[in-house]
């Protein structure tokens, strides 16, 4: 019998929402509630192990990634991630290749830390939502101090550690009108690598109505093609930004990296610390835990019935609006947790980010043709 291919990340979380931040637009520190149990929020040595080894099973690739997520993973210390490290060698097969990746806020960066990510060749994402008070407005300590200069700190001791940690932006209605302060500010770290992500937060299950944080759809559109001009004329192959390299994928015939895009989702898991396994990141909940893995493994929720039609609901409840729309290969209807108003003609469903994505979309897509003809003659 043929193996299955699968195609997944998951996202693993030793702490589960634990954090030394207090970010006001934080989804993940509310879930530290689901574990009520009294034990330390930390990932036991027999759940790590258990874990390493079905994640190695369940991956049909020759590379094996890892990817360590929070609330703070740092939290977990480095006595974790060195027993991790050394788990994940002592269980890899031969012939596989094993990657791992971890997002941090940057506080808790030391250059311990810096050493040990660079000689285990972690790859790291780092959240800097601006300079000043575009990243401070929001990303505050559990005390209400500000957290840019310690984000920077940490930062630095990567840079110099030679890791070119990933920049993660959140774009919110605070720093949406400064597209250029946040990208030039970005440049001056010597980024590499930057993704945008939008801040959605709807007040309720049913309301359509969306915090004072919210960032504007049609701002978020402008931010994206401000962004995108000032890096056409400066900045090609010197910087990558993670919605312009999606949009050109569709130029070479290619399946999107990130999940938002895809045609349907389901393979961005979550693994918290007891071992449950749940749909995604941002359905955390009792209505989507497929199960634990000291009952089951990874490959068998991940190809279970009830992950698969979570993940095929998003093309199937696709509004009609959005399937006739002439830029919906870069889109696909985005992330379900944002679809939550109407279309023109009141059908539900569309994404509350669709203007913005609609705009910047149509308005690389000239680029994107351009590319994709170069690409196409030089294949001739």
């Amino acid at each position: 019998m043929e193996a299955k291919e699968r195609e997944f990340q998951i996202f693993a979380k030793p702490v589960g929402g634990l954090c030394n931040l207090s970010c006001s637009y934080c989804y993940y520190l509310k879930k530290q509630s689901i574990h009520k149990d009294g034990k330390p929020l930390l990932m036991s040595d027999g759940i790590l192990e258990k874990y390493i080894i079905q994640h190695i099973e369940a991956t049909t690739d020759n590379t094996v990634f890892f990817s360590w997520h929070g609330g703070e993973p740092l939290l977990a210390g480095l006595d974790f991630f060195r027993k991790a490290v050394s788990m994940q060698l002592r269980n890899k097969p031969a012939g596989k290749e094993i990657i791992n990746g971890i997002q941090t806020n940057g506080t808790l960066i030391n250059w311990d830390w810096a050493y040990f990510l660079a000689q285990e060749k972690f790859l790291v994402g780092i959240s800097i939502d601006g300079p000043g008070d575009l990243h401070n407005s929001c990303r505050k300590s559990s005390d209400g101090n500000s957290s840019l200069q310690q984000v920077l700190k940490g930062y630095d001791i990567l840079q110099r550690s030679g890791i070119k940690p990933e920049i993660l932006c959140v774009v919110s209605s605070f720093n949406v009108k400064f597209p250029l302060v946040v990208y030039d500010f970005f440049r001056e770290l010597g980024a590499e690598n930057i993704t945008f992500l939008p801040l959605v937060e709807q007040r309720s299950r049913t309301a359509s109505g969306v915090s004072r944080a919210t960032v504007p759809a049609a701002e978020f559109g402008r931010f994206l093609i401000t962004v995108f001009d000032e890096w056409v004329e400066k900045d090609i192959g010197k910087i990558k930004i993670q919605i312009i390299e999606e949009a050109a994928r569709t130029a070479f015939g290619q399946g999107h990296t990130l999940c938002i895009f895809r045609e349907n989702c389901g393979g961005v898991p979550v693994v918290e610390l007891n071992g449950d396994f749940y749909s995604c990141d941002h359905y955390v909940d009792r209505d989507h835990l497929i199960g634990n893995i000291t009952d089951g493994s990874l490959a068998g929720f991940l190809d279970s019935d009830r992950q698969k039609e979570f993940g095929m609901a998003k093309s199937l409840t696709l509004p009609s609006y959005c399937r006739e729309c002439d830029v919906r290969a870069m889109c696909n209807g985005e992330c379900p947790k944002n679809r939550f108003i109407k279309t023109p003609d009141g059908e539900p469903g569309l994404n509350y980010l669709c203007e913005g994505y609609k705009t910047f979309f149509r308005h690389c897509q000239p680029f994107v043709n351009a590319i994709g003809g170069v690409w196409n003659e030089q294949g001739k």
